[in-house]
């Protein structure tokens, strides 16, 4: 990270709960709150204006709820790393989520020192799973594998394509991937995007889960 703290933005339609995570992140020297929203829209429009490194947003929320908020930013290309954090433990809201773009599934009941560390794993570009939740990720996506017809071929990437999805299977965003081969985020984006198509996956998430899976992250 660089010395500057890692700014976050809280959307959240409860207030107590947006000034006990604003409390926890005071604590910390390397982040800091720029902004909260009490809904989505306002979420939306804060993250395009505020540009953080990261978001906490919401899943259960009235008029839209987190996933929706989480697709139209993605749509208006807001780069800062989205993490939801919820109370939902259901299969489908962990796989929408992280489908739709989420760096990362939270659960609201996790011990105050344990969300610090997840913060902080986050801002730095790691992808953030709450424990309970990564057994029930893992065998949710191995269920949806395409059939063997279409299994993922490693081989059938480039070497650059390799790279990449190895830095993928440790968690890391495209920007720190950009910065660990010393190439451009949009380069990164492409590659991704080209390595997606070849494997038949629909998500970074998929490719994770595939590559450890697979001992790739390892290779």
């Amino acid at each position: 990270m660089t010395d500057a703290p890692a700014s976050i933005l809280l959307i959240d339609d409860h207030p107590l709960l947006r000034q006990g995570i604003r409390q926890l992140i005071e604590m910390e020297n390397d982040m800091e709150v720029v902004g909260e929203a009490s809904n989505a829209l306002d979420g939306i429009r804060l993250a395009t204006e505020l540009e953080p490194d990261l978001v906490l947003l919401d899943l259960n929320m009235p008029e839209m709820n987190g996933i929706e908020a989480l697709k139209k930013m993605r749509e208006q290309e807001v780069s800062s790393r989205i993490v939801i954090f919820t109370v939902s433990d259901h299969e489908e809201d962990v796989v929408a989520a992280l489908r739709a773009g989420a760096d990362g599934y939270l659960l609201k009941d996790m011990e105050p020192e344990d969300m610090v560390l997840q913060l902080h794993q986050a801002a730095v570009g790691k992808m953030v799973i709450s424990d309970r939740l990564t057994t029930l990720l893992a065998q949710a996506l191995r269920s949806q594998k395409p059939q063997a017809a279409s299994q993922p071929n490693f081989d059938s990437l480039t070497p650059r394509e390799k790279d990449i999805l190895k830095l993928i299977a440790e968690g890391l965003s495209n920007k720190m991937i950009g910065r660990r081969l010393d190439i451009s985020d949009g380069t990164v984006k492409v590659h991704v995007k080209h390595l997606l198509k070849k494997l038949n996956l629909r998500s970074r998430v998929e490719v994770a889960v595939w590559a450890v899976e697979e001992g790739l992250h390892r290779s």
